[in-house]
């Protein structure tokens, strides 16, 4: 398993900083190509590229702002907030814009290329999580949001909460002109399991990671700095 720097010192936090954005502008790969599997998009992705459609703004720019949206809701449910989860609002939409740019693989024309393209994506988000993840600097906005819903919501279980925001998120990018599909259901329902067999293979235990915060981070650089 990959070793994370150390997060009690300056040096610490700069190197994670590195690791989760790399990690993160790989992870945007992986998001293009499930978009380029036209299969119809992840339910979060729904959103962005119906936002993209509607405002004729690039995917990223609407996926950037879906994401500090969403951070901004964090903020306000007073949820831990690390520094990482500013890198995951920013580089993972710029990134897919990049690689749409770049132009590396036409959209799919049929199943039969359109499954493996999607799975492929749908493997280096996992790995990708992971190597994020170590850098222990907050989890992504989203599941921040997941997981202070859960919190309010008690007696609901967290599935149903989780089906509940993907099956808004799916419903108003579908309305705004955002791609529905096979696609759709298979990213929402086979993401969790590849990313727990991908967590599987490099013996990695999310449970275990302790995220640092953003307050300690900047504790850490400030006074280093000095």
């Amino acid at each position: 398993m990959i070793r994370a720097f150390d997060n009690r010192t300056r040096k610490g936090i700069l190197l994670n900083m590195l690791l989760a954005a790399g990690s993160l502008f790989v992870n945007g790969f992986g998001i293009y190509l499930t978009i380029q599997a036209n299969l119809g998009a992840a339910p979060w992705d729904v959103l962005s590229l119906g936002l993209s459609k509607t405002l004729g703004i690039l995917y990223g720019t609407a996926s950037v702002a879906v994401s500090l949206t969403i951070l901004g809701i964090d903020v306000l449910m007073k949820e831990p907030i690390g520094i990482a989860m500013f890198i995951d609002a920013i580089v993972v939409g710029k990134s897919v814009d990049f690689f749409n740019w770049l132009g590396l693989v036409p959209p799919c024309r049929s199943l039969l290329t359109g499954i493996p393209c999607l799975f492929a994506g749908l493997v280096i988000l996992a790995y990708t999580q992971y190597t994020y993840m170590l850098a222990a600097l907050g989890c992504g906005p989203r599941d921040t949001l997941l997981v202070g819903l859960k919190k309010r919501l008690r007696r609901v279980p967290i599935g149903a909460v989780s089906i509940g925001l993907l099956g808004s998120a799916t419903l108003i990018g579908w309305l705004l002109g955002g791609p529905v599909g096979i696609g759709t259901l298979i990213c929402a329902f086979a993401a969790g399991p590849i990313m727990q067999f991908a967590f599987w293979t490099v013996r990695f235990d999310a449970t275990q990671v302790s995220h640092q915060q953003l307050p300690e981070s900047l504790r850490v650089v400030l006074d280093r700095a000095k």
